[in-house]
């Protein structure tokens, strides 16, 4: 019988498939999902860094070569920085590691933690640069790299800086900016001889509790948190020459900023809470535009006064203030002061005064008083004579041209001072 086209054909497929089946698989043709496409190969990509596995290899092998050189001529500088690096180099912890190697750069990568050994293999290192990568914590092994004196580590994902970064005690500049971190470790106040800290944006509700021990910062930068006040004792610090704080949401400021001679710079922009400046700032180069905004503040309870239209809120610790009417201090007052000019002079023995014989607050306040007279710089505890100078009616009103609303507050002993004291003079 005859057979049909449609049967030969089935026929002719049926008995290649069967050839074909019994090929070696290395002799057979490739399938469809095997062969090319068209537009080229089929590309396919690196799990670690998304990349195709071409480009990867050879971005593996320029790495590699790149370490090596470093290692071989002893480089004590080396740029990584755009490797797109999502796990910190093993050629770097090779063997002994790169121990002439003095600053490492490695920005712009997507690195989300460092190595445990890393002082170990790179014990030399003086700055290391982690701008722009994923790090979400500062390790533990980050203190023992004891020469380090630039840690920039901005622009990552950090959540927790650990208590053993205060053991790099030749660390000079500290730069944190663009990460994620509510606090700071006190252990902070150990860098004696750090000079630069820049933690801005984040969301840092206060400064670490003995940032003032930091007495060679020169350059403090905390734009952009949520703190609500400054603590007085960053008055002490006897360096810092530049303090930015714009951004935030302070509603004053200690009374003795801008005591120190070598503060000349002090930017408070954007705290619109704000409405008091010491008068101490007068003649320093200050920005605070921003400031001074009508609105209500629920959220604390703080003391305040008014002249005119213009109300300035007093740090938590004063008490109460006084008037041109009010010639006595109150006796709490003056007993601070007494004490104070006794023992001011030999700071240990005030270690005698315990808990019991005079509240925590008030002995910390011996330690270092709320602030000093602006006329005569008499030390004041709980109790001053304040004096507001609105901006607008100062010769600095041209240089904010109408963009803020505050006034420059003189803080006063005493009614004799309070009626002498010229801001201008």
């Amino acid at each position: 019988m005859a057979r049909t086209v449609e049967e030969v054909a089935l026929s002719t497929n049926r008995r290649r498939a069967l050839n074909m089946s019994c090929l070696p698989v290395h002799s057979r043709p490739p399938s469809a999902s095997q062969r090319a496409p068209r537009n080229g190969p089929i590309l396919t990509r690196c799990r670690s860094c998304s990349v195709p596995d071409q480009t990867c290899s050879v971005m593996a092998s320029e790495l590699c070569k790149t370490i090596s050189v470093a290692r071989l001529e002893k480089h004590k500088n080396l740029f990584l920085n755009y490797r797109n690096l999502h796990h910190f180099p093993l050629e770097l912890l090779k063997d002994e590691g790169l121990q002439h190697l003095e600053r490492l750069y490695m920005k712009r990568n997507s690195l989300t933690t460092l190595p445990e050994n890393l002082a170990q293999k790179l014990p030399n290192l003086v700055e290391l640069y982690l701008h722009s990568n994923n790090i979400v914590v500062v390790p533990e092994a980050i203190g023992s790299l004891v020469k380090l004196q630039c840690l920039d580590l901005s622009d990552n994902a950090l959540e927790i800086v650990c208590p053993e970064i205060g053991r790099l005690r030749a660390l000079r500049h500290l730069r944190l900016a663009n990460n994620q971190l509510q606090f700071l470790p006190p252990e902070v106040g150990d860098l004696k001889e750090l000079q630069t800290l820049d933690i801005s944006t984040n969301r840092l509700l206060a400064l670490p509790e003995r940032l003032h021990l930091c007495l060679s910062l020169q350059y403090l930068t905390v734009d952009r948190n949520r703190l609500w006040c400054v603590p007085r004792h960053l008055c002490q610090l006897p360096s810092l020459n530049e303090l930015s704080m714009a951004g935030n949401r302070l509603a004053f400021l200690p009374l003795d900023l801008g005591r120190s001679r070598e503060l000349q710079y002090v930017y408070v922009d954007n705290n619109i809470h704000l409405k008091g400046l010491p008068s101490y700032l007068y003649n320093k180069v200050i920005g605070c535009s921003g400031c001074g905004v009508t609105i209500q503040m629920s959220e604390v309870k703080l003391l305040s006064f008014s002249s005119g239209q213009l109300t300035v809120f007093l740090p938590a610790e004063v008490k109460a203030i006084g008037t041109e009417n009010d010639l006595v201090l109150p006796l709490q007052e003056l007993a601070m002061r007494s004490l104070y000019h006794t023992y001011h002079r030999f700071p240990k023995d005030l270690n005698f005064l315990s808990p019991i014989s005079l509240p925590r607050s008030l002995l910390e306040l011996l330690h270092c008083p709320l602030g000093h007279c602006h006329r005569c710089s008499e030390p004041m505890f709980t109790f001053v004579y304040p004096k507001l100078f609105p901006l607008r009616e100062t010769p600095m009103a041209g240089l904010h041209q109408g963009r803020t609303t505050v006034g420059f507050v003189a803080y006063c002993c005493s009614t004799q001072c309070l009626r002498t004291f010229d801001l201008l003079s």
